[in-house]
């Protein structure tokens, strides 16, 4: 302990400031009307590249936001520094609301949701005819998450110069989902760009796939011009090398209006955080027969009402089947 002389003056003694601050705490928190609005790109280990106006800028999340975090395709406001000069950093102070949300589970035994994407319109399952085989357990997977955000589905299969898609659809031809088949050569020629391009125009649609289905490559197709023009100012702003799909990243589409967002490649797709009564909103003509199920009820029990309601021939039991293979896919790991 300091000890002073019998006499200390002031410069011995320091006033010591109230450790609290002098500022009283206050729960208001500015309301920010001047900020911006922008599109969240990408996000990477809490720096998250935003494009406002014609200019990407680089931004954290401000702490008034708390925990709740931004995704790619997540609109938002911004305040700071919004030059997008080298070095410069914005401060993201709002989410506005999300108009769809897709989320996926490491597994299915896995509480933790992660958001994937916001305000996508469309899933675009990617998935090769062969080198390597298809998975349509994987695709059931994309397909009950698509559904169960509201968005909508689009199969995208590629090297039908491998094998045959005949036996693949019709696996799906019940569920009445669009379809494109491309080959490998048309990727070179811009033709299987071309015909995919017409299913996203107006739309944003996110694309996932597992790895060598060729996802990153007809994405590179979609936008070749811009995906060099954003991913030039993303690591300009960032000092990163190339950008690999190791994170999501939204990309404006040539040609056309509208917005793709690659993911990176998958190798599951848990669905824990799936509602069957959501699900089921994407088979219109069964839903007016779930009106006699029990509470909670999971549509295939032996008292689910779906059954009579088939019999009496309201429905397709082809689209009831349908629907039971996808929802059991919340019950079975995709390599069973």
């Amino acid at each position: 302990m300091r000890r002073y002389g019998k006499n200390p003056d002031e410069d011995d003694i320091r006033s010591r400031p109230n450790p609290k601050g002098n500022r009283p705490r206050t729960n208001i928190r500015p309301k920010h009307e001047d900020a911006s609005e922008g599109m969240v790109l990408t996000v990477d280990r809490g720096r998250l590249t935003c494009l406002v106006g014609d200019r990407v800028v680089m931004a954290m999340k401000a702490r008034e936001l708390g925990r709740k975090a931004a995704v790619v395709g997540d609109r938002v406001s911004l305040v700071g520094d919004l030059s997008g000069k080298k070095d410069t950093l914005a401060r993201i102070i709002r989410i506005e609301k999300r108009s769809s949300v897709l989320r996926r589970t490491a597994d299915d035994d896995d509480p933790f949701e992660r958001v994937v994407v916001a305000n996508a319109d469309q899933l675009a399952v990617v998935t090769a005819l062969a080198d390597p085989e298809p998975r349509p357990r994987l695709i059931d997977r994309c397909l009950v998450a698509a559904f169960d955000a509201g968005l909508e589905p689009l199969l995208v299969l590629t090297k039908s110069d491998l094998a045959s898609a005949d036996e693949l659809l019709e696996i799906y031809r019940t569920l009445g989902i669009r379809y494109v088949v491309t080959r490998r050569d048309e990727l070179a020629t811009g033709e299987a760009a071309d015909r995919v391009r017409e299913y996203l125009d107006g739309r944003v649609t996110a694309f996932v796939g597992h790895s060598g289905v060729g996802k990153t490559t007809l994405v590179n197709a979609l936008v070749p011009d811009d995906r060099q023009r954003v991913t030039g100012l993303v690591n300009a702003v960032t000092g990163r090398g190339r950008h690999t799909t190791t994170s999501a990243l939204a990309l404006p589409l040539a040609k056309a209006d509208g917005w793709v967002i690659d993911t990176p490649g998958i190798r599951s797709f848990g669905l824990h955080h799936v509602d069957p009564s959501r699900v089921i909103l994407a088979f219109p003509d069964l839903v007016p027969g779930t009106e006699g199920c029990p509470r909670a009820c999971s549509h295939d029990e032996p008292d689910c009402a779906l059954d009579k309601w088939v019999e009496e021939g309201h429905a397709d039991p082809a689209r009831l089947y349908s629907l039971r293979r996808l929802l059991a896919t919340r019950e079975r790991r995709e390599g069973d």
